[in-house]
């Protein structure tokens, strides 16, 4: 696939609303794990390719295990995750998926590991990467190959 539209140079000003965005996330309380995991996990759902492929790079300069990188679709059926990183997970998979609603158990699981301010930072990285992912996708954006 080409890429089309390049709207970083075709609506420069609509492209800095978004990185504004993904700057106040990175200078956010949110842990760089979180945000990559949060990062990772969205692209997965979402089938991005080239966020799978920058976000997954910059989980492993983080410091981030190769054995979690792979685990991160079947996160539920590892113990290589912690109980926020289990109940961020799970709120990264209900707010991309939001037609079926972020559920109550989820958001209760999330609240009694986080607190408030932190759980509204998760929120808005979860925002951030999905239209990320969006722009990525809809404008065919592909990873380069090694």
């Amino acid at each position: 696939m080409e890429t089309r539209v390049n709207i970083g140079k075709t609506d420069p000003e609509a492209y800095k609303i978004l990185l504004a965005l993904d700057q106040y996330v990175a200078k956010s309380t949110v842990s760089k794990t979180h945000r990559e995991l949060i990062k990772i996990r969205a692209s997965q759902i979402n089938g991005c390719a080239f966020c799978i492929d920058m976000h997954t790079k910059d989980a492993r300069k983080a410091g981030e295990t190769e054995q979690r990188i792979y685990a991160l679709n079947a996160w539920r059926e590892t113990p290589f995750f912690t109980e926020e990183e289990k109940a961020i997970l799970a709120l990264t998979e209900e707010v991309t998926l939001i037609q079926h609603h972020v559920s109550d158990a989820t958001y209760e699981a999330v609240a009694k590991v986080l607190p408030e301010a932190y759980i509204a930072q998760v929120i808005l990285a979860i925002i951030a990467i999905n239209a990320w992912n969006r722009f990525a996708i809809s404008t065919g954006m592909q990873p380069k190959p090694l």
